[in-house]
């Protein structure tokens, strides 16, 4: 089942995918049918388009989600493995995994038993 997680490049809340999900999707797969759609026929990335392609992983993501996404490139980064944990300050989540501060309210990031530990009983 998707969550809904706040994305940096949308600026909105959006349903993020699991990685089964992802696989379902398949917005990999769009890309190398653009990739080798381009280079059979030479045309740009806006005649590609124009062509529907990526439509198969527009349907999925409209199928797992609810959600009815029109861009098949804004798919590649609703994925949750991309993001980290929800800041323990704003509450969105950190931009990747590896991140130290989050890029909403500058906070730094605290993990899960630093918090622990740092809660009174």
């Amino acid at each position: 089942m998707p969550r809904t997680l706040y994305c940096w490049r949308c600026q909105t809340d959006m349903p993020m995918l699991t990685e089964e999900e992802w696989q379902v999707a398949h917005p990999m797969g769009y890309i190398a049918q653009m990739t080798q759609y381009r280079e059979e026929t030479g045309c740009s990335l806006a005649e590609a388009r124009e062509r529907g392609l990526g439509y198969l992983t527009v349907a999925a993501y409209e199928r797992i989600t609810g959600y009815r996404e029109t861009n098949p490139n804004a798919i590649l980064h609703h994925r949750l493995s991309l993001y980290g944990p929800p800041c323990h300050e704003c509450g969105k989540p950190l931009r990747t995994p590896a991140a130290r501060y989050c890029a909403s309210c500058n906070a730094p990031r605290v993990d899960a038993a630093t918090l622990d530990a740092s809660t009174p009983e």
